[in-house]
């Protein structure tokens, strides 16, 4: 056990984070996401896939926008619907999941009014015609009339919609409230609660057996697996369209709410709704799970304009609940569901009714929060003690095994006790616990590679290191001539600084100003060959290949002045002195490999190339600048202007070299640089044709342009040097160093 404590603590964590999330302190979303997949696919696979003939949709579909006209349409042409459902095909019981918040003027009855009261008030013949047409022309009142002694349910929706007043806006009138304010004072019930509505005039209300809402509750993916059946507005409660016309095909019972008994349950939770001999279960908003029976279709649909014209089948409608609702999509009635993408959302009330009046609708009481911290309990903590102490094959059998009976016995509590319980965070814990065994193991036995990489990785970028992972026998260790470019880079005083400071913060200081530097070489590709007190020497174009090594260095070189510069005010605020570096570029033919003894190796680079490379980092104190590149760097690098600098024979080297200054991108060279590039190199041209006086003039001028230029004053000391003391007879233009 001891030897397999990490383990055993990385698997109880493992455990700790989901039981957290299960008991609500915090949520997982892609946890909450997978339940519901794991919810809706169990919703399918058992859902019946049948028609329930008790029920019929009326929907108001294209074929009746087309016939009858666009929606809404008048209310004597609805009244003829509810005549013909009546009286007709005798139905049991109308829910509309359409609301009539506003008046019908559609019949001109005001504008006969307006004219009978103005213009044609002294016409006898037009005010008795008036009075005989008018109560024809009042669709409202005969549309209302016709609601009247009849079993018709009005639906209507809330809203959380808040008017500029800070109130929620309200039209229409809302029925009763079945459950009275102060009902569940001091119970923490989790009810939706809404700050507007709308609703049916108050006409309609009044003369209709029932209101209900038919506001679904989507989940976070937008998806309508519920459907609230009470709903808050201003401390009173609400039921659902699908409630009340179960409730009023029951003979309308009163709403109770159930609660557990206090003796075995120590919880306020509400857990279901009772309306006469239906028990309808809620969860913690108490709402209800719909019981889907199948795709869009479960329920006989009839045209509206074919009841409207009486075509319709009389057996198709005769004794049954009918909902009249929408499919046309123009008309915003389209819902996402776990069977469909887009479902009718008429048809989500005809589930909740036939769930209601079969008892099958799902359970979810609040206390299922409760059994799921249990499961993942139990489960989890067998599973992280013994997974760590049982070989792989046994720890993938127990997985398997445990996955089994969590899933057999939560898919039995759905199909026979109508009970969910929640299945994916179960399966997820299980899955990462023996996903964490699994590796535990690998990562621990490869710990050696993994630190060899680590140290690898101090000098090379970890991008080189992984392509170099991915073909290892591409490359060699082994000592070869290539084309590289080689990079120096030096404090300049850095002894002067080194004596102001202790021990400590020299080392602190080295730090702060070499790591950051590394990580412009790394971030251009380049290899570190070593560090050498303030001194970093690195390479581009081995291990890996790299066509571009030239360009890669200058660019670094670039960037770590431009670094280091804006690490200035932190090290001021440190007290620490200013830190300027030197930064030489070479390119050409070097040898590159592991180089040194038996007893100890480097990879490195050696050669004259290498050499010069350091001598060009020297110089830059000299000219004053602050990086310096040879001929073979700047041909390599044709984007780039470069300022030509001198001709220069360092220590060791005979031949003459011509040294460069890297001034920037082409583009982005301003014209006043160019101009003093131009006029630098007209005096430089000067200066090497021995015109002394022609080339003193010139510098006089630059310096005019850039008095802090310590090159122009180099060269204007040379010219007075050469006046005293003229060069040889054949001088070629180079200066002769004698220092490294």
């Amino acid at each position: 056990m001891k030897k397999h404590l990490v383990r055993i603590a990385l698997g109880l964590v493992v455990v700790l984070i989901f039981i957290g999330h299960a008991a609500r302190y915090y949520q997982i979303p892609f946890v909450n996401r997978f339940e519901n997949i794991v919810y809706d696919a169990r919703l399918r696979l058992t859902m019946p896939e049948s028609i329930d003939p008790r029920l019929v949709i009326v929907d108001i579909d294209e074929k009746s926008l087309a016939v009858e006209g666009r929606w809404p349409w008048r209310r004597d042409k609805l009244a003829l619907m509810l005549d013909q459902l009546f009286d007709h095909y005798k139905v049991g019981i109308v829910g509309f999941d359409v609301v009539f918040p506003e008046r019908d003027e559609s019949s001109g009855l005001g504008v006969l009014r307006q004219l009978g009261e103005n213009q044609l008030r002294e016409n006898a013949q037009y005010q008795t015609v008036l009075r005989e047409i008018g109560p024809q022309l009042e669709y409202d009142r005969a549309f209302a009339e016709k609601i009247r002694n009849r079993a018709v349910v009005l639906g209507y929706y809330f809203s959380d919609v808040v008017s500029e007043d800070a109130k929620g806006r309200a039209t229409g009138a809302l029925p009763r409230p079945v459950v009275p304010a102060g009902t569940f004072k001091g119970k923490n019930i989790g009810l939706t609660r809404w700050v507007g509505y709308g609703a049916n005039l108050a006409e309609f209300q009044d003369a209709a057996a029932s209101g209900g809402h038919f506001n679904p509750l989507p989940d976070e993916d937008g998806v309508t697996r519920r459907v609230p059946m009470l709903a808050e507005y201003e401390g009173a409660y609400y039921e659902s369209l699908s409630m009340a016309m179960v409730r009023l095909g029951l003979g309308s019972p009163p709403v109770v709410p159930g609660f557990p008994e206090e003796k075995f349950w120590n919880y306020p939770g509400l857990e279901w709704v009772d309306i006469g001999s239906v028990r309808i279960p809620v969860d913690v908003q108490v709402a209800a799970l719909v019981p889907y029976r199948g795709r869009q279709g479960s329920f006989k649909y009839v045209s509206a304009t074919d009841v409207l014209h009486g075509t319709a089948q009389i057996d198709e409608l005769r004794n049954k609940i009918v909902l009249v609702g929408t499919t046309a999509p123009g008309l915003f009635d389209l819902r996402a569901t776990p069977v469909a993408s887009v479902y009718a959302g008429v048809e989500i009330h005809a589930n909740l009714i036939a769930g209601m009046l079969d008892g099958n609708i799902k359970q979810k009481p609040t206390y299922v929060l409760g059994a799921e911290v249990v499961l993942l309990l139990f489960s989890g903590l067998a599973m992280a003690l013994v997974l760590p102490l049982v070989s792989p094959l046994r720890a993938t059998m127990l997985t398997v095994v445990v996955l089994a009976a969590v899933f057999a016995s939560n898919v039995l509590m759905w199909t026979e006790g109508n009970l969910v319980l929640p299945l994916a965070s179960g399966l997820l814990m299980i899955a990462m616990l023996f996903a964490l065994n699994m590796s535990y193991g690998f990562f621990v036995e490869s710990r050696a590679k993994r630190q060899i990489t680590g140290l690898f990785g101090q000098y090379v970028p970890p991008e080189l290191v992984d392509e170099m992972s991915r073909n290892p026998d591409s490359f060699s260790m082994e000592g070869e001539s290539r084309e590289l470019s080689v990079l120096f880079t030096d404090v300049r005083g850095f002894t002067t600084i080194s004596e102001g400071l202790d021990p400590k913060q020299l080392s602190k200081l080295m730090n702060e100003f070499l790591t950051p530097l590394t990580r412009v070489i790394y971030k251009h590709r380049g290899t570190i060959d070593k560090y050498m007190g303030d001194c970093i020497m690195a390479f581009w174009g081995a291990p890996l290949a790299d066509p571009q090594h030239a360009r890669s260095a200058v660019l670094a070189g670039q960037e770590m002045y431009r670094v280091l510069g804006a690490l200035q005010p932190h090290f001021k605020e440190m007290g620490w002195p200013p830190i300027h570096i030197g930064v030489g570029v070479n390119s050409g033919r070097m040898s590159v490999g592991n180089m040194g003894s038996e007893i100890r190796l480097a990879y490195t680079v050696m050669g004259d190339a290498v050499n010069l490379a350091s001598r060009l980092e020297g110089l830059t104190k000299e000219y004053g600048v602050s990086m310096i590149v040879g001929e073979v760097t700047r041909a390599e690098v044709p984007d780039l202007i470069f300022r030509e600098l001198d001709r220069v024979r360092v220590k060791g080297k005979d031949e003459p070299v011509t040294i460069f200054e890297p001034i920037g991108q082409v583009a982005e060279t301003g014209k006043p640089v160019q101009d003093e590039l131009k006029l630098w190199g007209q005096a430089l041209k000067l200066y090497r044709a021995r015109d002394w006086d022609m080339a003193e003039l010139q510098l006089l001028n630059l310096q005019k342009v850039n008095a802090a230029s310590a090159l122009y004053k180099l060269f204007l000391g040379r010219i007075a040097l050469f006046r005293r003391n003229p060069p040889e007879q054949g001088w070629d233009g180079s200066w002769k160093f004698e220092t490294k």
